[in-house]
C-alpha cells in the first residue's frame, strides 16, 4: 500500500517487533496447506501503523498477503476479534463488496501463538489526509463521491442473505451503546462533568423512532480504505474491528462527526474548515447527507443533532474508559492526559447537540 501521508508514523512496514515474532516455518508451513496458490519462500513484514491487533505483509516471490492475527498476552474476551474481521470479509467479498479477499482463518495457536487470518494486500492509495491537500477541487469531490457510494452499499447490503445472522443483536442498537457507554464512564470517572450527567439521562429517553439493522462499520474514513492508483474507486474497505449489526445511522453520523468537529489528532486534520468553502470540492454537509439519503432510499435524516449527541457521548465514554484503565495501572500513561482533556470538550460538544435536538434545561 503506497501512502501520501507526509509522516512516516503510519505508513510502510518494519522489521517484525520482539514482542510480535512468531514461528515463520510453521506459518508457510499452514499457508502451503491453506492458501490457495501460494507459493514461498516467505518474508514476513509488520505494519507500523497504531493498529490494536498485529499486521504483518507477507511477501512471496509472485504475490503479497496480509495477516492480521491476536496480539499475544492476556486480553479482554471480547477484544481483538480477528475471527469476527474474518467473517465479515469473507460475507462481504463473494457479494462484490470491496474487502481484500480473504483466503483462511487459522483458530489453532500452535502454528504463530495466537488466532490470525491470511488476505489478499491491496495495492493503492491509502490517504491519511481528509483535506486531500494534493488534489484538485474536480479528484476531491470524485473521492468523496467513491466514499459516500461505498457506505451507502455497505448499509444496503442484506445481511441475512449475506450469512451474517448472529453477527450482532438486531435492534435497539442505541440504546445498548448508551448503556454500554453509560456504564463505562460512570466506573471509569475521574472528574465531575454536569452535562455528562444529563446527557446520561436525556439521551436513553429520546432515541429517535424506526432503527433498522444493516452491517455497520464503525470506524468509516478515508484512511481506512485503499483507493485505486489512479482513479477515485475504492478498491478496499479495512479495519472491521468494530463491525456489527447495528444502526446505519448511528454509523453514517459518526463518520459525518468529521463535518462538525475540530480535529484533536494533528496526523488527521478536519474537515470542518474546508467544507464551508463550495470551490473546494469536498461536499458540504448538507450535500453529503444528501447524496448518503438519495443512496439508501431516505427522504432525509430529521435526527442529526440528536446522533451528533450521541456520537459525541459514545466518544467521551470511550476516551474517560481509557483515562481510567490509566487511572488504574491497566494502560500506559503516555495519552493519559491528552485524552482527559478531550472528555470535557466532547461532553459540552454533545449537550450543545442535545439542546438543538430539543434538551430543556
Amino acid at each position: 500500500m503506497t501512502d501520501t501521508n507526509p509522516s512516516e508514523m503510519f505508513s510502510g512496514t518494519k522489521d517484525v517487533a520482539d514482542s510480535h515474532k512468531f514461528d515463520e516455518a510453521k506459518l508457510a508451513a499452514w499457508m502451503e496447506a491453506n492458501v490457495e496458490g501460494y507459493k514461498g519462500p516467505l518474508t514476513v513484514r509488520q505494519f507500523k501503523g497504531g493498529q490494536s491487533n498485529p499486521t504483518y505483509q507477507l511477501i512471496t516471490p509472485t504475490k503479497k498477503y496480509v495477516m492480521r492475527r491476536k496480539p499475544p498476552g492476556k486480553l479482554l474476551p471480547s477484544a481483538h476479534a480477528v475471527d469476527r474481521e474474518y467473517r465479515v470479509i469473507a460475507a462481504l467479498y463473494p457479494l462484490g463488496f470491496p474487502v481484500a479477499k480473504p483466503y483462511g482463518l487459522c483458530e489453532d495457536d500452535s502454528v504463530t501463538g495466537t488466532m490470525f487470518y491470511i488476505m489478499d494486500m491491496v495495492e493503492g492509495r491509502i490517504l491519511w489526509d481528509a483535506t486531500l491537500p494534493d488534489y484538485t477541487p474536480a479528484q476531491r469531490s470524485a473521492i468523496y463521491d467513491a466514499k459516500i457510494s461505498t457506505f451507502a452499499a455497505l448499509h444496503n447490503v442484506d445481511w441475512k442473505k449475506a450469512g451474517l445472522e448472529g453477527f450482532g443483536k438486531e435492534g435497539d442498537y442505541i440504546a445498548r451503546q448508551i448503556h454500554r457507554w453509560t456504564k463505562q464512564y460512570q466506573m471509569s470517572e475521574t472528574t465531575k462533568i454536569p452535562e455528562m450527567d444529563k446527557l446520561i439521562e436525556w439521551l436513553p429517553k429520546n432515541i429517535p423512532a424506526g432503527e433498522i439493522t444493516t452491517i455497520v462499520h464503525g470506524d468509516y474514513r478515508i484512511d481506512n480504505m485503499v483507493l485505486h492508483p489512479t482513479e477515485p474507486r475504492v478498491l478496499a474497505v479495512l479495519d472491521w474491528e468494530l463491525s456489527t449489526l447495528g444502526d446505519p445511522l448511528a454509523d453514517f453520523t459518526y463518520h459525518l462527526m468529521s463535518w462538525v468537529m475540530p480535529s484533536s489528532d494533528p496526523q488527521r486534520p478536519s474537515i470542518s474548515g474546508v467544507v464551508q468553502n463550495p470551490s473546494y470540492g469536498i461536499p458540504n454537509k448538507e450535500t453529503y447527507v444528501a447524496r448518503y439519503c438519495e443512496l439508501t432510499g431516505r427522504d432525509s435524516i430529521p435526527n442529526l443533532d440528536y446522533f451528533f449527541a450521541y456520537n459525541a457521548f459514545r466518544l467521551a465514554g470511550i476516551l474517560q474508559g481509557i483515562v481510567g484503565r490509566v487511572r488504574d495501572g491497566t494502560a500506559s500513561n503516555a495519552a493519559a492526559a491528552q485524552n482527559e482533556g478531550r472528555v470535557a470538550p466532547l461532553a459540552q460538544f454533545a449537550y450543545a447537540c442535545a439542546q438543538r435536538a430539543g434538551m430543556e434545561g
